[in-house]
């Protein structure tokens, strides 16, 4: 880092880590409110502020480590603790009052030989990646607590993706295609992207490219009625409505109103008017449309386990007692939500989780509760080593 210490940045940067360990608000949340607090920051302060809140978040466990103390929420405590992530990224401390005697005081040798320290992550979690991934469970968790890349996606209603690059390039945003992602492109430089015109006119989104792979993998047609019921924000939705060329129909379900209400806003914006929004007040929203959809994407609830790159407060957040309280969810949700799917439709199940009893094991039970109703077609793994988000998806044909 090159930018210069201000203590003003510095007590920022300490009252949103107290937000999100003290108060337990979610990270983005806590950045979002703590710099609309001073308007008066710049671009670069603003960047520092929010960059260096995830970095000590998603290093929180080794800069303790570093420190040879114990969680502490006390602002000077918090202050010192920045001194060590500041010597940490090898920077040098200025010399005021509050880093006195601030120094590394166990090795980063000594972290790395205690993966759990070393990439920061709770030890009952690391013990479950390693009960389902083996060995392979260390290549993800360093993978996880990586810094996630801005991944976009065209929006093919109203762009083709070289029409875009052509765009891009005359503003002089420097992006690249991603292979075997087909609507991808990899931003290579950070910045406010949503402020640019070319975002305000539809002609993208900000969408990781494992994310965008479940609208692919769902394999949709033009002219198709879609049903997707777990929809949120619509990030899917809006994916699904053009891959279908804006043909046909989409209906978009979640249980949350604010989330539809943005949904409604976005597929504004990108001009996909085949998205229908409906709210999931009880059973019955479920059983009205029971037997009509040609395909059901089903993105459950889930753990988040695959996507901590872009929330890194969450792994100090989830519990055993909420991953299995969700895996419930996801059952009731696969058993009451299949009878949307006509008799020949494909359901894809999908989850942001790489754990195996969130996945493949809900899956087999759903199809052994079902007997021949129901037949598995197959499955697919992303995992965070190979580059981007770590999710789950699995398609599902309904014989009868």
């Amino acid at each position: 880092m090159n930018q210069k210490l201000h203590p003003i940045l510095i007590q920022a940067v300490v009252t949103g880590l107290i937000s999100i360990f003290g108060d337990n608000r979610y990270a983005d949340k806590a950045i979002e409110h703590l710099l609309k607090s001073n308007p008066k920051w710049g671009s670069r302060d603003r960047a520092f502020i929010a960059e260096t809140i995830y970095d000590m978040v998603r290093n929180w466990r080794l800069l303790w480590f570093l420190a040879a103390k114990e969680v502490d929420l006390q602002q000077d405590s918090l202050y010192k603790l920045f001194g060590v992530f500041w010597l940490y990224k090898g920077n040098v401390l200025p010399n005021w009052d509050i880093f006195k005697n601030v120094q590394l005081r166990k090795s980063v040798e000594d972290a790395e030989k205690i993966p759990a320290i070393f990439h920061s992550f709770p030890d009952w979690l690391v013990s479950m990646l390693e009960n389902d991934l083996g060995e392979a469970n260390i290549r993800e968790v360093a993978a996880l607590n990586k810094q996630a890349d801005v991944v976009l996606r065209v929006n093919t209603i109203k762009k083709s993706k070289k029409e875009l690059m052509v765009l891009f390039a005359q503003e002089k945003i420097e992006v690249a295609e991603i292979p075997t992602f087909p609507d991808a492109l990899l931003l290579k430089k950070r910045q406010n992207i949503f402020a640019n015109p070319l975002f305000q006119k539809g002609f993208f989104d900000i969408q990781d490219a494992g994310s965008q792979a479940i609208s692919a993998f769902s394999e949709v047609e033009a002219g198709m009625r879609v049903i997707d019921a777990c929809a949120g924000a619509g990030g899917k939705s809006l994916h699904l409505a053009a891959l279908m060329q804006n043909k046909g129909r989409i209906i978009s379900m979640d249980v949350e109103e604010k989330k539809l209400t943005e949904l409604k806003r976005r597929a504004s914006r990108a001009g996909a008017n085949i998205i229908e929004t409906r709210l999931i007040e009880s059973s019955k929203t479920i059983k009205r449309l029971a037997d009509t959809a040609d395909r059901v994407l089903l993105d459950v609830p889930c753990s988040g386990i695959g996507v901590i790159r872009r929330n890194p407060d969450a792994k100090w957040k989830l519990s055993p007692t909420f991953i299995a309280e969700v895996q419930v969810k996801q059952s009731e949700i696969l058993q009451s939500y299949s009878r949307m799917l006509k008799v020949g439709g494909v359901l894809t199940y999908a989850t942001c989780s790489i754990l195996s009893a969130e996945n493949g094991k809900q899956v087999q039970a759903f199809l052994q509760q079902n007997g021949d109703k129901f037949a598995f077609i197959e499955d697919k793994n992303i995992l965070p080593s190979e580059g981007f988000d770590g999710f789950y998806m699995a398609k599902i044909r309904r014989n009868s």
